[in-house]
């Protein structure tokens, strides 16, 4: 057995006890290191840093010593240091995304989406926030710092921060924008078709013999109306056009949807169905319905749209158009992947649409008698 003597070409450790020793003593401290990993496989610190890197090296390194590293690294629980990557160039494996609302219930299944598909890719997740605390003239760099991830994912629209939309356009890093409703096309975008996934919900409504249709409009950001003008030309075209009173608008929240109901309620002919344009909005028209003593679906039938978790535990189950998350995710996520792996690829704008799912459940029937 050689000696330790200076200049002699260290001899790697014996697996697995060698790795048991480092793995202690690297656990007596944190974080671990690429000088734990190469005292563990017996290599240089720069050989540990090439492989974990997956750099390019003039000299291939062995396959073996490779499988060592790597081998060392995971029995020691490295973790990579993200920001310090970052600053040095180099990859982060990490995804900035940038949600408009927090509060807004819909994005919660969003984010937990996005954390696993990006999870899939070997990616981790950093969150940024606008609605509540950032004016227009907010920059970027207030809401991600960018040198730390590798690609920008937005989610909602954005266009009531202009500043933010500049620094997006001039950023290095590659952005995939999803949920963009009417905003001017500017990033590689992905959509759901909501006029298709609205249409789907009323023309459910009519096969089942409804003629009375009422909608429940949310006021969604910036004035969002493509679920709205869906409900109007559907009537238009099947039954005439929309009976007065029957366009209810109202807040995006479970007291709006109750309000909008009995006002539809109160009217002279009021309808045998509403439709609504967000699954909250239904769910407060379902409270109101019961308030009222209006069976559901005996004399009111309900649908409503995006499939949010608790639709399918309201009383009665909750007809709904099911939002396209893990389709609209997982092309974005891999979009993103790409424009981060591949810079020279082009980043030209391009839109991506989605059909939502109709999902029928108890809240729906053909119209019954009226006492």
């Amino acid at each position: 057995m050689p000696t330790s003597a200076r200049g002699a070409r260290a001899e790697p450790p014996d697996a697995p006890d060698a790795l048991e020793t480092s793995a202690r003593r690297a656990s007596a401290r944190s974080p671990v290191t690429m000088r734990d990993i190469a005292a563990a496989s017996g290599v240089s610190q720069s050989t540990v840093s090439r492989v974990l890197n997956n750099a390019p090296t003039k000299v291939p390194i062995a396959p073996d010593t490779r499988e060592r590293v790597i081998e060392a690294a995971r029995h020691l629980g490295y973790r990579p240091n993200p920001l310090a990557r970052g600053l040095r160039g180099a990859p982060t494996n990490l995804i900035g995304a940038v949600v408009r609302d927090f509060s807004d219930v819909f994005y919660a299944g969003v984010i937990e989406t996005l954390v696993v598909e990006s999870m899939a890719h070997g990616y981790n997740v950093v969150l940024g926030h606008v609605n509540g605390r950032l004016d227009a003239g907010t920059p970027l760099t207030t809401v991600l710092e960018t040198r730390h991830t590798d690609a920008i994912i937005l989610l909602g629209d954005m266009r009531a921060y202009p500043e933010l939309l500049a620094d997006l356009r001039g950023s290095p890093v590659p952005v995939v924008a999803l949920w963009q409703g009417g905003s001017p096309l500017e990033f590689p975008t992905a959509n759901p078709d909501d006029r298709a996934g609205l249409q789907a919900g009323l023309e459910h409504l009519a096969s089942l013999g409804h003629r009375r249709i009422g909608f429940l409009s949310a006021e969604l950001p910036n004035n969002y109306r493509i679920r709205e003008d869906a409900y109007a030309d559907f009537m238009r075209d099947r039954f005439g056009g929309v009976p007065d009173g029957y366009l209810q608008r109202c807040p995006l929240d479970l007291n709006g949807g109750e309000s909008a109901l009995r006002r539809l309620m109160a009217l002279a002919e009021p309808p045998t169905a509403v439709a609504a344009s967000t699954d909250l909005v239904a769910m407060g028209a379902l409270h109101a319905a019961h308030t009222l003593g209006i069976p559901v679906p005996a004399r009111l039938s309900v649908v409503g749209f995006d499939d949010i978790l608790i639709a399918s535990h309201t009383v009665p189950a909750l007809t709904t158009l099911r939002m396209p998350i893990a389709e609209i995710i997982g092309h974005a996520v891999a979009e993103a992947v790409t424009l981060a792996r591949h810079p020279g690829t082009g980043r030209e704008p391009s839109l991506a649409t989605f059909k939502p799912e109709l999902i029928v459940r108890e809240s729906t029937a053909p119209p019954g008698k009226r006492p």
